[in-house]
């Protein structure tokens, strides 16, 4: 075996080579043993002994040339492809980085597509604390249908059949129903962050809608004042915590503060004389209604009331009636005194803030009525 030039030369028979030439460039074999030879480039075998029989015309000169014209051929084949190669392996890691890098289109789309899942998630959370707030409303419908029959019946039975209270209290019940609908509306836009210009109409909306009880109250006192001061258009538990017709102003200032918090120096200022102002009138309010008792018992007690006196009674009977329209103003200017609370709390407070204090109040008024029926409700061994 002969290794020459890149080529190993293989000998098939036991014949000597008589004259064999090489160098660097080549080599040459005789004419009459080139068929003794299988020659293998690279592990390849290569063409059959045609090829050199086709090389045993050319001189040494000649084939010396002709094998380094072809070496320096193949070099520059090798050096040109091996470029190309780089050049295109550079491309190929230029245009996958390129198609890895998301462009701006892409991010924006991603960060549309997460924005709109945040907002899927919300939507469906307000949609479940809606439908819980629908069951409740609903068996408070029913518990406040049932009451209303209730004071059929009981209106019935004393005779005080008057078509302003009754009217009174099926608009009370429409008006409560009106409410649970606004404070799940309001619930709902918080949840979701809507737009102050959104939320601003909501609340103006909660304020018209109180705006709408106190004008209702005004005509059911002209029709019958004890009525709307005896509570009986509300439930138990609301008509503890009663004041003159209504709920204290100061007591509703301190169930909402905690609920408004943060609130700036200015409002905290703010809220805090309209507290006080508050609390000052309804001790005048009370005072003004403790000495109308006071009176109405001393007119009915004068005179002898062992000793049946016709026209002594029906002397004091009218003065007691006259009395009786003081009792009407001090519940007018009780109603007045809170609807002003209302207003002035509206102005103190921003958009945001006012929609949570209606909500708080709306909750606050719902749990005494949902407590109330939960009382009527309850086992009784």
């Amino acid at each position: 075996m002969l290794c020459v030039n890149g080529y190993v030369v293989f000998r098939t028979s036991c014949e000597t080579i008589e004259s064999t030439t090489w160098n660097k460039y080549g080599f040459t074999i005789p004419i009459d043993q080139i068929a003794e030879y299988k020659i293998f480039h690279m592990g390849i075998e290569s063409p059959s002994s045609r090829l050199f029989q086709a090389w045993g015309g050319r001189s040494p000169r000649a084939e010396t040339s002709t094998s380094m014209e072809r070496d320096d051929n193949n070099e520059n084949m090798v050096e040109n492809g091996n470029r190309e190669l780089a050049v295109v392996s550079t491309s190929s890691e230029h245009e996958r980085k390129v198609e890895k890098m998301p462009d701006s289109k892409v991010l924006r789309r991603l960060a549309q597509n997460r924005e709109a899942a945040r907002k899927s998630r919300l939507r469906k959370k307000a949609y479940v604390q809606q439908l819980e707030s629908s069951r409740v409303r609903l068996n408070q419908l029913e518990q406040e249908l049932e009451r209303a029959r209730q004071q059929e019946s009981h209106v019935g039975a004393t005779g005080d059949n008057h078509p302003g209270v009754a009217a009174y209290d099926m608009d009370y019940a429409r008006w409560v129903e009106e409410q649970n609908r606004q404070i799940s509306e309001l619930r709902s836009a918080l949840a979701v962050h809507v737009t102050d210009n959104e939320l601003r109409v909501l609340v103006d909306k909660g304020m018209a809608h109180y705006d709408e009880l106190f004008r209702l109250k005004g005509a059911a006192v002209k029709a019958d004042v004890f009525h709307i001061v005896s509570g009986m258009w509300k439930t138990p538990a609301e008509r503890c915590f009663m004041w003159m017709g209504g709920f204290r102003p100061s007591e509703i200032l301190k169930v909402l503060i905690p609920q408004l918090e943060p609130l700036t120096e200015q409002q905290l200022l703010a809220v805090c004389n309209l507290q006080q102002s508050s609390q000052q009138a309804e001790d005048a309010l009370s005072q003004g209604m403790e000495a109308l008792q006071q009176n109405l018992a001393d007119t009915l007690s004068a005179g002898s009331l062992g000793t049946p006196n016709v026209a002594n009674y029906m002397g004091q009977m009218a003065m007691a009636m006259g009395k009786l329209g003081t009792l009407e103003t001090f519940v007018h200017q009780a109603d007045n005194l809170r609807q002003q609370t209302l207003q002035q709390m509206h102005r103190i407070l921003t958009t945001r803030q006012a929609a949570r204090g209606l909500l708080a109040m709306g909750d606050y008024l719902s749990r005494l009525r949902a407590l109330s029926s939960l009382w009527i409700a309850r086992p009784r061994d």
